[in-house]
């Protein structure tokens, strides 16, 4: 009886070993490289109007979040997005335009350095915003896939929502000192757009190598402050001497600002500044997309 019971148990030991050996032969090898890889695609890589639409929601709960966490806990709120560009424009018009006499091109200085700084602080902030909006969701991106291109988006909107109510205090200083507009104020949304875009543009290109090199988020502010004196935004172009204002106009913020200003308060517009900073910006945008489309892949690894 225990013969025919250990010998029923020899022959289903090689039954089983068998079917395995069978199971393993008949098994493919595994692959040396994913056969699936989930990422972004579009007709500019990382930019996908369709995929992007189809997160919207999370574009929005980022840009919300974004919103909450700045002004949680203040007193003031959202006051302080107008005190920034404000303040600065008070201790620059004490100090610029009364004590060294800056010209402002027949502008009371006031209004003319408040324009200067509305833009430049979105621009600024948008940049530095965007630039470590990688790094800061960090945890997002380890968890779940979604287009990474969201989250620097979501932190420009986010400065846009701030520059669109600093614009009411330029609207208050305007009436209060004559600043009439003229219909040169018509160009004021496609400059507008231009320097959204080149924010966008800089930040984009700046969040993908501050995941590998954080040396990036060190120096930004140092050169986001020098940046400043090198763009007309407390001082006009006129300014500039004629020898070496081609090379200053290399810099896409003066076409932008000083054209900015043109359509706010009547100027004449520059354009031929004006076609360099949209030819700059379009060149760092189509740069700034497949480069961030390429070092994504790594986020997750390196991050």
């Amino acid at each position: 009886m225990n013969l025919t019971v250990l010998e029923h148990s020899s022959k289903t030991q090689a039954a089983n070993q068998n079917s395995s050996e069978e199971t393993n032969l008949s098994l493919p090898p595994l692959p040396e490289s994913p056969v699936v890889r989930i990422s972004s695609s579009g007709l500019l890589g990382a930019l996908s109007l369709r995929e992007l639409w189809s997160f919207r929601e999370l574009l929005y709960f980022l840009t919300w979040r974004d919103l909450k966490v700045r002004y949680k806990q203040t007193a003031l709120g959202a006051v302080w997005v107008v005190m920034q560009p404000l303040l600065a424009t008070a201790v620059f018009t004490f100090f610029l335009g009364k004590l060294a006499r800056i010209p402002s091109d027949n502008i009371p200085y006031p209004v003319f350095a408040y324009a200067g700084m509305w833009a430049w602080t979105f621009f600024s902030n948008s940049i530095a915003s965007s630039s470590n909006s990688i790094v800061g969701n960090a945890h997002l991106i380890t968890k779940v896939y979604f287009p990474r291109l969201i989250i620097p988006v979501g932190a420009v909107v986010a400065r846009f929502i701030d520059f669109a109510i600093t614009s009411s205090v330029l609207v208050v200083l305007m009436i209060y000192f004559g600043v009439a507009p003229t219909w040169n104020i018509l160009m004021l949304p496609v400059l507008i757009g231009l320097l959204t875009l080149l924010a966008f543009s800089i930040g984009v290109l700046l969040s993908s190598f501050n995941v590998k090199y954080r040396d990036v988020g060190a120096l930004l502010p140092v050169v986001l402050q020098l940046w400043t004196f090198a763009s007309p935004i407390l001082y006009p172009l006129s300014l500039v001497p004629d020898k070496w204002r081609w090379i200053y106009i290399l810099n896409p913020v003066v076409g932008i600002v000083e054209n900015l200003r043109a359509s706010l308060f009547g100027g004449e517009l520059n354009l031929f500044a004006l076609s360099v900073s949209t030819a700059i910006t379009i060149i760092l945008f189509l740069i700034s997309i497949p480069v961030f489309q390429r070092m994504e892949q790594g986020f997750a690894d390196v991050i």
